[in-house]
């Protein structure tokens, strides 16, 4: 099993991970998203304990970024063509060495970014691929609480209340 206790950064992907995949499009064309609200407090809890959380998602939504922004996460990267410039620009931010990096993908624009973390993981319903490059896979799908399940692993590792 692995140990989460040296993670001080928490990276994600939107879609996939903090949703399910699923894109609901309205007949004016707004697509929507759900988030699952025990990721939320998950995430909330570990801001408090001093991890730093950041999104990195291809995809564009106002939604996901007043989501964020309401759980205390300052760095949300939306249209993200190219992942491992935004890696490389977390580590400069934080000073963090990317050994340190926790990053949950669910899919192939996640792949370069996982293999250059020391935690990749993933929820249970991911790609192959990044399934086998997962040093945890959770056993929870993306959006049902995946996030959920890496950062209560992470804070369990340094004795902290849930």
């Amino acid at each position: 099993m692995i140990s989460f206790e040296k993670v001080n950064v928490l990276l994600f992907d939107v879609d996939g991970v903090l949703t399910n995949g699923n894109i609901l499009i309205t007949e004016s064309g707004e697509m929507l998203r759900t988030m699952h609200v025990k990721d939320g407090y998950a995430i909330k809890k570990a801001i408090e304990y001093g991890y730093h959380i950041g999104v990195i998602t291809g995809g564009t939504s106002k939604g996901v970024v007043e989501r964020c922004k309401f759980l205390g996460i300052k760095d949300v990267y939306q249209s993200v063509k190219d992942k491992m410039e935004m890696l490389d620009l977390f580590e400069t931010l934080y000073e963090y060495d990317r050994k340190e990096f926790l990053y949950m993908g669910d899919d192939y624009p996640d792949y370069e970014v996982m293999k250059s973390v020391g935690y990749p993981t993933c929820p249970s319903d991911a790609a192959p691929e990044i399934q086998q490059i997962s040093k945890y896979i959770s056993p929870i799908k993306g959006g049902e609480g995946c996030v959920r399940d890496v950062i209560f692993k992470c804070l369990r590792s340094r004795n902290l209340t849930v």
